[in-house]
């Protein structure tokens, strides 16, 4: 008998399972673990956020091929060029060549100019660039593509707090198509301010509180946010020290939610204070952001809640002014009833609380223009509400209302048309 032989019957005597029955039992461990990696909430986030990324890929190539001559690209872009339009071409800007130290002056005001762009996603492109030595457009792309993903799977391990695990994955769902998805893979900040502060939200809700710290300070220099994360922190200290009766506050959280808080208002302040160190002028940052206004015939200092006032006023004498202002305030309407209304109990008071804090910090500075949808864009932890109905036409409705939504916010916002010279 083979030695073969003698080994397969030396097991069947002990008891032990032959080498055809051990490779049947490894296929069918394969096969277990192939499906088990099929049900893993990741590949599922990840998996919704590939496919959105394909819708939208289309949709966005379908508006560069029928892009005409302008002041950022040649007729028919390609991809890479079309994504970096608009203030994508100001974070080129800031990549390769920095912050001016002298502000540039048109008359007796300052000019546009990079100081109003945070320098964390530029300042991660250019360090990319360097490591790899590939241009700038197709790493802008790639890095908001990366910071998407992450934020895709963050936003699921957020929603996973509050909702179950099938209302969260279609969160993920409206996250990944929802009319201003498309500016997750283009050349803009907001893919990664979306990450962190996705993680942020997470870690509030974890009351994780000193892990805080990091990552606002990243959040914070990379879109405005950190003035209206303070106010997010102190409702929630407000809120855990009303129940605390319920809920135990100890002195260990207080102190920290108290110092997380106050660090976030540094934050939120912080690039202000380094526009100063740089250009000698206390209000480089503030008199920078208010360039963009002087095409309205808006001039002087900011004064809170008297740019949407001044928005109207401007906006108003125009038929596409009245479409934005209109649609702005249907917007703005539409997430005050998601959070004050019963809805909003949903996704807890933690998110309402962030959601609140945000939506009163762009009332305060913003001069509505067609920025302002984009600028929304951080109340995504809201599409929690919306993701909690279970019946499948209004999933399929909601979704297919979404995709529509993206052609609508190229054609008006992104496409250079020559309709509006404002940025989306």
């Amino acid at each position: 008998m083979a030695d073969r032989d003698l080994e397969e019957f030396d097991r069947v005597l002990s008891g032990q399972p032959t080498s055809q029955a051990q490779s049947a039992l490894g296929s069918r461990n394969r096969w277990r673990d192939f499906l088990e990696l099929h049900r893993a909430w990741w590949v599922k986030a990840l998996v919704v956020f590939a496919a959105s990324r394909v819708v939208t890929t289309a949709i966005m190539l379908w508006f560069a091929e029928r892009q005409t001559d302008n002041n950022w690209t040649a007729a028919s872009p390609d991809y890479f060029d079309f994504a970096r339009i608009w203030d994508g071409h100001w974070y080129f800007i800031v990549a390769v060549t920095g912050y001016p130290s002298v502000l540039p002056m048109v008359g007796d005001r300052v000019g546009e100019n990079a100081w109003a762009f945070m320098p964390a996603y530029p300042t991660l492109v250019r360090g990319l660039m360097a490591l790899t030595g590939v241009e700038y457009r197709c790493l802008a792309v790639f890095v908001s593509l990366a910071f998407a993903a992450g934020a895709a799977l963050m936003f699921y391990k957020l929603m996973n707090l509050v909702l179950p695990s099938g209302t969260a994955l279609f969160a993920v769902v409206l996250f990944c198509v929802a009319p201003l998805s498309p500016i997750l893979q283009v050349a803009y900040a907001e893919p990664m301010h979306a990450f962190f502060l996705t993680w942020a939200l997470y870690l509030l809700l974890k009351r994780e509180y000193w892990t805080l710290i990091p990552v606002i300070g990243i959040m914070a220099i990379t879109r405005p946010s950190g003035l209206a994360f303070a106010l997010a922190l102190l409702l929630h200290l407000i809120h855990r020290w009303m129940t605390r009766s319920t809920d135990p506050f100890p002195l260990r959280q207080q102190l920290a939610v108290v110092v997380v808080g106050l660090w976030s208002a540094l934050a939120g302040v912080a690039w202000l204070l380094i526009a100063w160190g740089v250009t000698g002028s206390l209000t480089a940052y503030t008199d920078t952001e208010l360039a963009w206004r002087a095409s309205y015939g808006v001039t002087g200092e900011l004064v809170p809640f008297t740019p949407w006032i001044e928005g109207a006023r401007f906006w108003l004498s125009q038929p596409f002014g009245d479409l934005i202002v209109s649609g702005a305030i249907l917007v703005l309407f539409g997430f005050f009833v998601l959070i004050v209304g019963p809805a909003g109990h949903r996704i807890g008071w933690d998110l309402r609380f962030w959601s609140a804090s945000y939506l009163l910090y762009l009332l305060a500075v913003f001069f509505p223009q067609s920025s302002t949808f984009r600028l929304l864009v951080p109340l995504f932890p809201l599409l929690g509400v919306i993701a909690v109905p279970r019946s499948w036409i209004y999933r399929v409705a909601i979704v297919l209302a979404c995709i529509v939504g993206q052609v609508v916010w190229i054609d008006i916002a992104w496409q250079v048309d020559g309709r509006d010279w404002t940025p989306p």
